[in-house]
């Protein structure tokens, strides 16, 4: 059985993404979003969100390249004066793991984004990372155990098919990420936490255009797939999202080719819960969030 959510990342970030993102929910093939709670758009993200029900929205964890909930004060240690993490995430991992302040910071920092969550009253469908920082040893084990606390949602496990990474160029870096993606699975079993099996976007983010959605949909697998974009209704948003072609992934979206494709695949859409509730053998136990 085939199973489909469409993500849009970075809700909250700016207008222009809220609209493209409140767009494609409305008239496209777009389920799901992930909420940046921070950014300066989260408000009107919120907002937009709660006129939505049938947009699942989960968590974008930011700790790279975004703000923060916390004022500097409370971490000095992982955000510039202006409460800004920097986009150093080599860095930022080492320092993770090697420096108990930092860490301290850091659980509280993530803390903080959940209960930031928590506070606008929508439903918690699933939680990932700004950049897929939550493939850290450290950042996962954190998201789990605070996780819990909210009733662990789905979390995104970034595996993309080895086909298309490697038609883009990025198939040494999937096979040198194979080991942590193999952890990081077994760690979210043993914390009782769902997950995709697969995921499309990685290799071609900010470029997830009609022909990109077109060849996926024709090769989707059997069970839990998610591809997420990050569309807006213009481009040039922010200097580390410049080649980004946020406008040809709003109109992907809105494509009638992608939505009788989606139609075509005879997979089923919605949100992380639905789905993996969908897909669970008749009478199995469902989670209570």
């Amino acid at each position: 059985m085939k199973a489909l959510v469409v993500t849009a990342d970075d809700f909250g970030l700016h207008e222009a993404v809220n609209e493209a993102i409140e767009q494609s929910c409305l008239q496209g093939v777009l389920s799901a979003t992930s909420l940046m709670v921070a950014e300066a758009a989260a408000d009107d993200a919120v907002r937009r969100a709660r006129a939505l029900p049938e947009l699942a929205v989960g968590l974008h964890v930011v700790l790279a390249d975004g703000r923060a909930v916390l004022p500097p004060r409370r971490i000095p240690a992982l955000v510039d004066g202006a409460g800004r993490f920097p986009d150093r995430m080599a860095r930022e991992g080492a320092r993770f793991f090697a420096l108990p302040r930092v860490r301290r910071q850091l659980e509280a920092e993530i803390r903080a984004q959940f209960a930031a969550f928590a506070a606008t009253g929508l439903t918690f469908d699933h939680v990932n990372a700004h950049k897929h920082f939550h493939l850290h040893p450290t950042v996962l084990g954190m998201l789990l155990a605070i996780g819990a606390e909210y009733g662990s949602p789905p979390m995104r496990w970034p595996r993309e098919p080895f086909w298309i990474a490697r038609r883009a160029g990025g198939g040494l870096a999937g096979a040198l990420l194979a080991p942590w993606l193999a952890l990081m699975r077994l760690r979210l079993r043993a914390a009782g936490v769902e997950c995709n099996e697969t995921v499309f976007g990685i290799s071609t983010t900010g470029a997830m255009d009609e022909a990109q959605l077109l060849d996926i949909l024709a090769h989707l697998p059997d069970g839990l797939t998610e591809i997420y974009l990050h569309p807006a209704t213009r481009n040039g948003l922010t200097p580390g999202m410049g080649a980004y072609r946020h406008r040809d992934e709003l109109q992907a979206l809105l494509s009638g080719r992608v939505r009788a494709a989606v139609r075509a695949s005879g997979a089923r859409t919605g949100g992380f819960r639905a789905l993996i509730d969908s897909l669970r053998p008749s009478g199995a136990a469902r989670r209570v969030a």
